[in-house]
């Protein structure tokens, strides 16, 4: 069980350290695209991909399966990167990035509502919650004016609220005893569907002839959506809805990081605070998960002397 938990965190991180990237490739990629044409572009790639890596059919879901996989590719493929991307036309990046952190307080809520018996909330997830939402302001604000946009910021903190949606759903549907990556295909195709029912547009499949596109297309498409939505259902299966979702803190990190490597942006001292605080506030809330593990392994060992 242990082993199974350290790889739950290794999917996590992988899938967080991926997702913090994708800023890059959808900043070149909005030269000549849409935000709806590489979003269904990357969605239909990774659906792809899933098909040929294991060509197998998800049998035997009942008609309540269904309608959850239906929501879940609806929140988490269709409406949250529509939101998103709405969102960064209206508000700052900085505030949709420090907005969308609070995904895990939300998620907590709900989780605490819906999945009753599955996820407690314990002080430490508040206070580390507190703290890593100190150094995401840092990180994003870094000196700037604070400007908020009433469309823009709403627009943000639903797509938040539809992400925590997604990661409650994505949940629920680990307990259904289905294939990780069945499941996970069943909701892009569920979510591309919603995406040709509400998205006006016609994707220019020529473009994919510039090598900078398809590269970064091919990135977003088998990274950021085949492999990272697998390995984020798979560490919310293992480790818990909420505890998977605290790596969500992690984001505006890796961007920093990415920024510095790449883009050879400057580290400011309050990138670097705000990096600490961040990291700090994701080890308080993950740290409370240990202490419980470790007491439920001690209370069995005890058991095991007494019996």
């Amino acid at each position: 069980m242990e082993n199974k938990n350290s790889i739950g965190h290794l999917a996590a991180l992988v899938t967080i350290g991926i997702w913090g990237t994708t800023f890059i490739s959808t900043k070149i990629l909005l030269a000549e695209f849409q935000p709806a044409e590489i979003l269904f572009i990357r969605f239909v790639m990774g659906l792809v991909v899933l098909l040929v890596v294991y060509p197998h059919r998800l049998k035997g879901t009942t008609r309540g399966q269904e309608l959850t996989f239906a929501a879940a590719g609806l929140c988490g493929v269709c409406l949250y990167y529509l939101l998103e991307n709405i969102a960064l036309t209206y508000t700052m990046a900085s505030n949709v990035g420090v907005i969308l952190s609070v995904a895990p307080f939300f998620t907590a809520i709900l989780s605490h509502l819906f999945l009753k018996g599955q996820e407690k909330l314990k002080f430490q997830f508040f206070l580390g919650f507190l703290v890593a939402m100190a150094g995401i302001c840092l990180i994003s604000f870094n000196g700037a004016k604070l400007e908020l946009n009433p469309v823009g910021d709403l627009l943000a903190l639903a797509a938040a609220l539809v992400w925590a949606c997604y990661s409650v759903l994505s949940k629920r549907i680990s307990s259904f005893g289905y294939n990780t990556i069945l499941t996970t295909r069943r909701m892009f195709f569920w979510g591309i569907l919603f995406m040709l029912l509400v998205l006006d547009f016609e994707p220019e499949w020529t473009r994919l002839a510039t090598p900078v596109y398809l590269l970064n297309l091919i990135y977003l498409g088998l990274g950021a959506s085949a492999l990272c939505f697998v390995t984020w259902n798979f560490a919310v299966k293992v480790l818990g809805v909420v505890r998977t979702s605290t790596y969500i803190y992690l984001t505006p990190v890796i961007t920093i990081v990415t920024s510095v490597i790449i883009l050879k942006e400057p580290v400011t001292w309050m990138s670097a605070l705000g990096t600490v605080l961040t990291i700090a506030g994701l080890f308080l809330s993950e740290y409370n998960g240990g202490i419980k593990a470790l007491h439920i392994k001690k209370e069995a060992l005890q058991r095991g002397g007494t019996e």
